[in-house]
């Protein structure tokens, strides 16, 4: 069974309301409000103290329900003081009479401004901006090696007359790498699809920027 706690705050809370309850309730019927009438002045100033503390707990423009309040503890106030020995309730001026007779419809207009005043439309939060796109990585190029051709031996000066003629020294071979081999290949290959020819060996040299002699290898490998 769950206990029963007693909260200071609350019991404070219930005895001020009731004394001020009947203090308006008294005040009402001195002003010539009797029977149930005296008995609504209370709950009627209670639920625009309500009201107005409720609008300003909700939005941020709180200028209006902070005067409704105002107002309406002026009157809570208002009647504590009244009662107090300070006005005689048996002769009620006629300034107070013309406020608490006027009270109900204040209070409806106060109550009817809180509830139905617009509250501050909430902007929506702005949409992420969309990515910058990402432009595709560009495919790396072939790893060729290109080796450099031996530089051509130099002409010997012609041998004098008489002399027998030596024998021709032999061509150095040209070494291809395979890679530059298959890039050629492909070049060629494509060369051919467009012109309908076999690559020569300038255009190949031109399109691999190798030396003529590496040019001329690649050339008499591709046919």
């Amino acid at each position: 069974m769950p206990r029963i706690r007693i909260d200071a705050v609350l019991i404070q809370a219930v005895i001020a309301g009731a004394l001020s309850f009947a203090h308006l309730h008294d005040l009402a019927a001195a002003a010539g409000q009797d029977g149930w009438k005296a008995w609504a002045y209370p709950v009627s100033v209670d639920l625009l103290l309500v009201a107005a503390w409720r609008r300003m707990r909700t939005t941020a423009d709180n200028r209006a329900a902070w005067a409704w309040f105002v107002i309406a503890l002026a009157a809570s106030l208002g009647a504590n003081v009244a009662t107090a020995g300070l006005l005689d309730l048996n002769d009620v001026p006629a300034w107070l009479r013309i406020l608490v007779a006027g009270w109900p419809a204040l209070a409806f207009l106060g109550g009817t401004l809180l509830v139905h005043a617009p509250t501050a439309a909430t902007e929506p939060d702005p949409a992420p901006a969309p990515a910058p796109p990402v432009a595709p990585a560009p495919e790396p190029a072939p790893d060729v090696t290109v080796e450099r051709a031996p530089e051509p031996a130099p002409e010997l000066p012609p041998a004098p007359a008489g002399e027998a003629a030596s024998e021709p020294a032999p061509a150095l071979a040209v070494t291809v790498p395979p890679a530059l081999l298959d890039h050629a290949r492909k070049l060629s290959e494509t060369h051919q699809a467009t012109t309908g020819a076999r690559i020569d060996s300038a255009t190949l040299r031109a399109r691999l920027g190798v030396p003529a002699p590496l040019a001329d290898a690649i050339t008499a490998q591709l046919t």
